[in-house]
């Protein structure tokens, strides 16, 4: 059961805006998660090998957020603001919480741009905030011209099998209900894509896989396509690399020798993929015509 605490802080300033998902601020309204993907960046030894253990609400969120956003609002310091960085906004627990949805409510208030990235579809729940943030959010003036949307919905995948993701992703939303709520939210006229991130390599980013994939999206009208490769952390028992390679010996053995060369010494794939990988991304978006970045320049 998720326990409730008081956070100093909600809104986070990042450093520097990150080209792929527009973060001139991060929020997280939960700690821990419970979708429990293996190859998680986040995870590591103080998580725990079941992340959803440390799932935890920050019961002070809202008034937090209507503090710190006032204050940006008052100097004109907008931004986009990317739910979230460290956890999924929209877990289970959400449908009870409502906690993201009224942290957008204090969002559309003070006209921020929002950037919702997430593995649910419970995300069509809040369509009507997010529409009314795209119609009146304010954009940075640097980003005037280069993007015509304050509300962007991007779905994470790393597969559109089920199957591959009870696997690797065990507690998040099934693909198949993502890609339905992707359709939705196109449908409403919001600007959503998707973030292949990541890719498993030779069992998500093969030939058969890739066309797949770029198919279904181009099918459903997806706006963008994020695609990246697999990075692994850590050695001890709940950490990504560890979690990855027992499941690959479990799911792929036939791949376990390959996945221990990879990440042998260090947690990136070896330079010659990662070239490759970006060659074939961006002909696989050429191909199917697929935007696949947020900036228009």
């Amino acid at each position: 059961m998720a326990r409730t605490f008081i956070a100093k802080t909600i809104l986070n300033k990042t450093k520097r805006r990150d080209p792929w998902f527009l973060d001139d601020y991060t929020l997280n309204p939960y700690s821990g998660c419970s979708f429990n993907c293996l190859y998680c960046y986040i995870r590591g030894s103080k998580y725990g090998v079941n992340m959803e253990e440390k799932l935890s609400i920050k019961g002070n969120a809202v008034a937090l957020l209507e503090r710190q956003l006032a204050a940006r609002a008052r100097k004109k310091q907008y931004g986009f603001i990317v739910l979230s960085s460290a956890t999924d906004p929209y877990l289970q627990l959400e449908k009870t919480t409502h906690l993201t949805r009224q942290l957008l409510e204090v969002i559309l208030h003070y006209r921020f741009p929002v950037h919702v990235i997430t593995k649910s579809d419970l995300v069509s729940r809040d369509f009507d905030l997010l529409q009314a943030i795209d119609r009146e959010g304010i954009l940075p003036e640097d980003l005037d011209g280069r993007i015509n949307h304050k509300a962007l919905v991007t779905f994470s995948f790393s597969t559109i099998e089920d199957r591959i993701a009870h696997i690797f992703e065990p507690g998040a939303t099934p693909p198949s209900k993502r890609i339905n709520a992707l359709a939705l939210a196109l449908e409403k006229g919001l600007f959503s894509g998707v973030s292949l991130m990541p890719l498993l390599p030779f069992i998500t980013d093969t030939a058969v896989q890739l066309e797949q994939l770029f198919q279904t999206f181009k099918v459903v009208g997806a706006n963008y396509l994020l695609p990246s490769t697999l990075t692994l952390f850590g050695s001890d028992p709940s950490d990504s690399k560890t979690l990855v390679l027992r499941a690959v010996e479990k799911q792929y053995p036939h791949l376990l020798v390959k996945y221990r060369q990879f990440f042998q010494y260090g947690s990136q794939m070896p330079l010659y993929y990662r070239k490759a990988f970006v060659e074939k991304m961006e002909a696989m978006c050429r191909k199917y015509e697929l935007q696949s970045r947020l900036l228009i320049n």
